[in-house]
């Protein structure tokens, strides 16, 4: 399924990334369900990521941000031998989770604590991007700043 985006590109400037994203979205068919994730609004600009990795040690886990992708990658460890298992119902096996980060988000902080994986991620807006105020400034502004022949000049030349 492809999805047109022609109207949007009229109208808008920049989201030239959301087509990517969409289309990613759109070729990633296989819905994996492992490890189970929640992700959260903790704030105006914050989110958080809960993985549960039951059986992961922090060594086993991997967080690794790259092109605007947080990919959070998982290893099976040796596991000590401690008798026949006689049912495994801990899945405790390698993963690759991918999740599209927005522009200027960063990843602040990853914690561990009881077999739940916390990932904090906050937006930052660049100063460059905030709002400013643009000051307008009007013909009469500039004549005033020049001196008075170089302005008697100028609305002499106006006028012809």
């Amino acid at each position: 399924m492809s999805y047109d985006f022609a109207p949007l590109f009229r109208s808008a400037i920049g989201f030239d990334r959301l087509a990517q994203v969409m289309d990613i979205a759109a070729r990633n068919t296989s819905t994996a369900s492992y490890p189970p994730y929640d992700i959260s609004k903790t704030g105006n600009d914050s989110y958080s990521l809960t993985m549960a990795v039951a059986g992961f040690s922090p060594d086993d886990i991997e967080l690794v941000v790259q092109d605007n992708t947080l990919i959070v990658s998982g290893r099976v460890g040796e596991q000590p031998k401690t008798g026949e298992v006689l049912h495994r119902g801990i899945a405790r096996r390698a993963f690759e989770r991918r999740f599209a980060l927005a522009d200027h988000a960063e990843v602040i902080e990853a914690r561990m604590d009881n077999g739940l994986l916390s990932v904090s991620v906050r937006q930052v807006v660049p100063e460059a991007l905030k709002p400013r105020r643009i000051a307008i400034s009007t013909g009469a502004a500039t004549s005033e700043s020049l001196p008075v022949e170089a302005a008697a000049t100028q609305l002499a030349t106006v006028a012809a």
